[in-house]
């Protein structure tokens, strides 16, 4: 191996050390995440944003063109939200292994949360704090978790008692929970992680450096 492609080779190895400790120093210190939320015909129909307040997170939505009434709204434990019926975002996310619902003497779910009211003009909005979760890191509390998580919103109202979900039918709109604030701009991915290391490409000095969201990074695939 010649001089020249030894220190092309070193080279390599430092920027995609570099991007993958930014990344890791990302996960770390994750303070908010957004969602894009659609319906089950692929239509925007609002936004949640959450920011790390306290001991918790704070969540809040906005949405348009649903029904007017009340409707049940969940964390759920896998960041996928393949329309039109969302079962792919599994269950409520619930690392405590607890039953549903806030007036469960054996309950709550972490992504238990109050009922959103939409008015007659189909838009409607809800900011809770959420004490079981938290955004920084990959632990069983975290939203990033293996796997990611969403946001799904039901046909009807939570009873905030009845496992597993409160009676509240159908699932008709979902957003995958991703990284920062510009997260909703984003295609829903599989993988939620995906926004944190684009990002973390677009840093300076980081440009080019190879990244594919199928295979991730040359050398470390999507493990770095």
């Amino acid at each position: 191996m010649t001089t020249r492609t030894f220190s092309c080779a070193a080279m390599t190895v430092l920027l995609l050390g570099a991007a993958c400790g930014t990344m890791v120093s990302a996960e770390k210190s994750r303070k908010t995440a957004t969602a894009g939320i659609k319906d089950g015909k692929g239509q925007n129909v609002g936004q949640a944003k959450f920011k790390t307040a306290g001991g918790g997170v704070e969540m809040s939505v906005t949405v348009m063109n649903l029904s007017p009434g009340v409707h049940a709204i969940h964390l759920h434990e896998a960041g996928n939200c393949d329309a039109p019926g969302f079962t792919t975002a599994g269950g409520h996310f619930n690392p405590a292994n607890k039953q549903h619902g806030m007036q469960n003497p054996a309950g709550h779910h972490a992504g238990d949360l109050p009922n959103l009211t939409v008015g007659a003009n189909g838009k409607g909005a809800f900011k809770s704090t959420i004490q079981d979760v938290i955004l920084a890191g990959d632990g069983a509390t975290s939203l990033f978790h293996a796997g990611g998580t969403s946001v799904v919103i039901h046909e009807k109202a939570d009873d905030m008692k009845t496992d597993p979900a409160g009676n509240a039918g159908v699932r008709i709109a979902c957003g995958v929970i991703q990284y920062g604030q510009a997260a909703a701009a984003i295609p829903a991915l599989h993988n939620p992680r995906n926004a944190e290391r684009r990002a973390s490409s677009s840093t300076p000095g980081m440009t080019g450096t190879g990244w594919s969201s199928r295979g991730g990074w040359p050398g470390c695939g999507k493990s770095c």
